[in-house]
């Protein structure tokens, strides 16, 4: 059974680093949680490392810059991994074919940029529907829209044996009091119906490789079971890792606030029948952040 706390400080000490997710965690989508920001100030000046493992789609540096406008401070974290750049990698080996179907928002362009980690791109090309090899995907068009929306194209796309990249797996986020649908609920839709969906975000393997990558990239040297996942989605942070055999602090206040009547923190009884259902471990579970 997961182990309540109160605050990340209980537990900290046993861990060089953590990887904690953001929507949700550290941030609402508009502004930062700043008992959140508080404690992970506080775990960098005992020594600790912080990555931000989030599932955004968005390349690293516009994460970064998209945490400023929040008010997410850099002493709070030491760098940033993101689904988007795994996602990048990938794009640019090829794994979708060279002319791609593009679903995503027009700020999203970014995520065609060059990245370091590929030495030899190939050279992607935008095209519609008809003329495509793959699709990617940053997000819905329009995130309020029912993914339905996109039914004939996908029904195109399946015929011509088409790969769909997901550039952000989860299903749903929380903007402010605002739900809204996510890349994750597109790929969903596309396996549904019978096509071949390829995530690169949590839970799946190559975010956490691209969080260890950044991790050396400041020259720490971690343990694994010195590595604790923080996250608020059982189907994505703390799936993730388990999947990856890392302790985790699942926070329930954020997306499965109400079904673990979540106020200061959970109620016992409705955490237990919440993982129990979910089919998680979670070492450890807060409320929010602190």
């Amino acid at each position: 059974m997961t182990l309540i706390i109160n605050n990340l400080g209980e537990i900290s000490h046993k861990y060089d680093a953590l990887f904690v997710d953001l929507w949700g965690c550290v941030h609402n989508g508009i502004t930062a949680y700043q008992s959140a920001v508080t404690a992970l100030v506080e775990y960098r000046r005992n020594g600790g490392k912080v990555v931000l493992v989030t599932n955004s789609p968005k390349p690293r540096i516009d994460v970064e810059k998209q945490l400023v406008n929040f008010n997410v401070p850099k002493m709070c974290y030491d760098t940033v991994a993101t689904s988007g750049d795994s996602a990048r990698t990938a794009m640019f080996k090829g794994v979708v074919g060279k002319k791609v179907y593009f679903i995503g928002e027009p700020r999203d362009q970014a995520f065609f940029e060059p990245i370091s980690i590929i030495k030899s791109p190939i050279e992607i090309e935008q095209v519609s529907i008809q003329n495509a090899e793959g699709i990617v995907c940053t997000g819905p068009f329009d995130g309020s829209a029912d993914p339905s929306v996109n039914k004939e194209n996908f029904l195109f796309a399946i015929k011509n044996g088409m790969k769909f990249l997901c550039a952000n797996p989860d299903i749903v986020v929380d903007r402010g009091e605002t739900r809204q649908w996510c890349a994750g609920a597109l790929a969903k839709m596309y396996s549904e119906m019978g096509g071949e969906s390829l995530y690169f975000g949590k839970p799946h393997s190559a975010i956490y490789n691209l969080a260890r990558i950044r991790l050396a990239q400041l020259g720490a040297k971690v343990d694994e079971n010195k590595i604790l996942a923080i996250g608020d989605g059982v189907n994505t942070d703390i799936k993730g890792a388990n999947l990856e055999e890392i302790d985790s602090l699942f926070v329930t206040g954020g997306l499965a606030a109400k079904e673990t009547k979540t106020s200061y923190n959970p109620n016992p009884e409705a955490l237990k029948k919440y993982i129990t259902k979910q089919k998680v471990d979670c070492t450890y579970s807060i409320g929010y952040l602190r």
